[in-house]
């Protein structure tokens, strides 16, 4: 959620920021109308709480006067229900406010690239060279058929499309990628692990501006009142909902979660394999930082979410995503995209991202300087990395001519030695 303080002080560099991602700014329009209007009532609650205050004085002189206070009295139970009625209208005002203020994206950062879609992304640099082979390139569906370690016919039975169903070598390789990345991070990286619900409520969901944007695109629960996470950013994020940090800052956790997402939004981009998915397993990462090392916590998580790809010898580019791909919650985001030679194409498996204080005013996490001033930290999340893309991009990436697959090196150990994947009784 922006600042109003940002918003009245600041309106048109907020406007133009709006405009460079798409978003409709009349809604600014209606934010100051209602902004103005509550400061107004505000304004004219404390007048007549000054003159109900001038009322009890004269109350009390005139009984140490000895003189009749009934008048002076029904005059203060009037005032005082106009005040208890100020009050009320007030607090609708604050509620239709909030309701306005959450449905505003966040402001981009400046030195982004604008543009309206991904065709204005920006390259930053990429890690190896795409994988060629002297054989045409099966894609992961081939060959983790012919290797009988992924069976999407039983799984579309069981679920219908868009539901990865891993067996034997495949789910062990699924495990076995999850432990290694959540080994590097915690290790090796300063991450504390947590292990968090996988249900949240909608306050939650609303917090790190999953709500009110994309609720068609969440399983949701009717009957509970929760929401199946789309990723971990949720539940890690407001781990410290209302709170005040007490510990230094930066703070990183780190979780490994199934992810669901019913991809609403996605009619016509169906494909056939694991590539867009309902169900995922993904490995998080979550930073809580000061404002002031925001941007340079960004380029250290986007270094731990790339230090997995390089461990792995998976070929990747980076791209600043550009004003108009940027999430509704993002202030800057950068996408890893792994190569992926059966599908010809680069597939997204990260975004880190800094979301300045937009997630946490919303959630309520604040912390106190090194002044004793207390203000909303800076969130930034990244996944590090993405399942089932990363089993896409291994397996693609990994085959020989014969249909066998060669396993990263630093995942082998993960394996309990297993150095590749071929065709049981091979």
């Amino acid at each position: 959620m922006l600042d109003i303080k940002r918003i009245r002080e600041d309106r048109e560099v907020v406007q133009k920021g709006l405009e460079s991602r798409g978003a409709d700014t009349a809604v600014i329009e209606r934010v100051c109308a209602l902004d103005g209007k509550r400061r107004a009532m505000l304004a004219e609650v404390e007048t007549l709480k000054s003159e109900r205050n001038r009322a009890s004085k004269e109350i009390g002189q005139l009984k140490k006067d000895g003189k009749d206070i009934e008048k002076a009295r029904s005059a203060m139970r009037e005032l005082g229900d106009r005040i208890a009625e100020s009050d009320k209208q007030i607090r609708v005002v604050d509620e239709e406010l909030r309701a306005v203020m959450l449905t505003i994206p966040n402001v981009p950062h400046v030195g982004i690239p604008i543009g309206a879609d991904s065709k204005a992304n920006r390259f930053v640099r990429a890690y190896g060279e795409p994988k060629k082979f002297n054989f045409k390139a099966k894609t992961h569906v081939e060959l983790g058929e012919t290797l009988g370690i992924l069976d999407l016919t039983r799984a579309a039975r069981m679920s219908g499309a868009g539901f990865p169903l891993f067996v034997r070598e495949g789910a062990r390789l699924e495990r076995a990628l999850i432990n290694f990345m959540l080994d590097l991070h915690v290790k090796e990286h300063g991450y504390t692990e947590i292990a968090p619900p996988v249900l949240c409520n909608a306050a939650a969901m609303t917090g790190t501006g999953q709500l009110p944007k994309m609720a068609e695109d969440m399983y949701y629960l009717k009957e509970d009142n929760l929401y199946m996470i789309p990723t971990a950013e949720v539940p890690v994020t407001n781990y410290y909902m209302d709170e005040i940090i007490t510990e230094a800052l930066p703070l990183r956790m780190t979780a490994y979660t199934p992810c669901f997402r019913r991809e609403a939004g996605a009619a016509g981009k169906e494909t056939r394999g694991i590539i867009r998915v309902h169900q995922f397993d993904k490995v998080e990462m979550v930073k809580f930082v000061e404002p002031e090392t925001s941007y340079n916590e960004l380029e250290l998580l986007l270094g731990d979410a790339e230090d997995v790809l390089r461990r792995l010898g998976l070929p990747y580019r980076i791209m600043e995503l550009c004003t108009g791909d940027i999430s509704f919650a993002a202030a800057k985001c950068y996408d890893i995209e792994l190569w992926a030679p059966g599908q010809n194409d680069w597939l997204e498996v990260s975004s880190c991202s800094n979301f300045e204080d937009f997630q946490a005013r919303r959630i309520g996490i604040r912390y106190r300087d090194g002044k004793g001033r207390i203000r909303f930290v800076h969130t930034l999340n990244g996944s590090g990395v993405a399942l089932a893309r990363l089993l896409v991009a291994i397996l693609e990436n990994g085959q020989q001519e014969d249909g066998s697959i060669v396993l990263p090196e630093n995942i082998i150990p993960y394996m309990d030695g297993m150095k590749e994947i071929r065709k049981p009784g091979s």
